[in-house]
């Protein structure tokens, strides 16, 4: 099983490394491949080392509650502001929305929950305050997330703000209200995984032989390959600006992330004879 999820991620970053290489029809069909790939591989770890019936409450929370505030988003503007997708470009669609968007939400949350967790458990914080600070967390770096997938994904056309709504500086296409409507999404789905997956915790079929390394690698991966890829290797204007959001956000979790990382590599230097 070690080897389907690193197979998995393996052939997930190689998509995206593929992506600024093609365009047109063979750009959607590396669209398709990246959300599938990474979706596929966060649930299969997450049944190897949370059991089936937490990575059940994942994929239902985050693909159910992404997939109903998406509808309702391009049918009233809320919570994320007015727009709509592109016709036919991502495959079939539920309601207006492209069925590979729910499993999105699922592969963009669950390495970010990896990582606050991993910062969290070497913190010293009780358990209560963990929990709240786990459920904020989450939900900043999927916003920090959405700052680097919206942007790019407004600019290659697959879908289009027709809100009159202000965005952020160097980034006029997209409002600010898509951001707070993302973090209030996120902050639902942070909370349910959080209640419901603690219930669960003591029925999961752990796997001792398997880490976070997989979705870890894949959250620092998202948050440093997406910088550099806005930033050089991808065309927009607006993409210089959502690599420095997107590096900024995403780094309220990424930098205590490499802090404890740092400190962990060095606890474990130290003990070796």
């Amino acid at each position: 099983m070690n080897r389907l999820v690193w197979g998995l991620v393996a052939a997930a970053i190689a998509s995206q490394i593929t992506y600024p290489l093609v365009s047109g029809t063979g750009r959607d069909v590396v669209t398709v491949a990246v959300v599938g790939f990474l979706a596929a591989a966060v649930l299969a770890h997450a049944v190897v080392t949370r059991g089936v019936a937490w990575a059940s409450v994942l994929f239902a929370t985050t693909a159910g509650i992404g997939i109903l505030a998406e509808i309702v988003g391009t049918a009233t503007g809320f919570p994320f502001g007015s727009y709509f997708y592109a016709t036919g470009r991502l495959g079939p669609d539920i309601l207006g929305v492209p069925a590979v968007v729910p499993l999105a939400w699922t592969a963009g949350f669950y390495p970010i929950w990896c990582a606050v967790g991993y910062v969290l458990d070497r913190s010293g914080l009780t358990e209560g305050r963990r929990r709240r600070h786990r459920v904020v967390a989450t939900a900043v770096g999927m916003v920090g997330w959405d700052l680097y997938l919206d942007t790019q994904m407004v600019t290659d056309g697959q879908w289009t703000w027709t809100s009159d709504m202000a965005g952020l500086p160097g980034i006029p296409s997209i409002p600010v209200s898509n951001y707070l409507g993302w973090l209030g999404t996120a902050l639902i789905m942070a909370a349910v995984i959080d209640v419901v997956g603690d219930r669960i915790a003591v029925r999961r079929t752990a796997d001792s032989r398997m880490s976070d390394t997989a979705p870890l690698v894949l959250f620092v991966w998202t948050w440093l390959g997406s910088a550099l890829a806005h930033s050089v290797f991808l065309a927009g204007d607006e993409l210089r600006f959502s690599a420095i959001y997107g590096f900024c956000a995403m780094g309220i979790v990424g930098i205590p992330f490499l802090v404890a990382l740092r400190r962990e590599v060095g606890r474990a230097a130290t003990a070796t004879p």
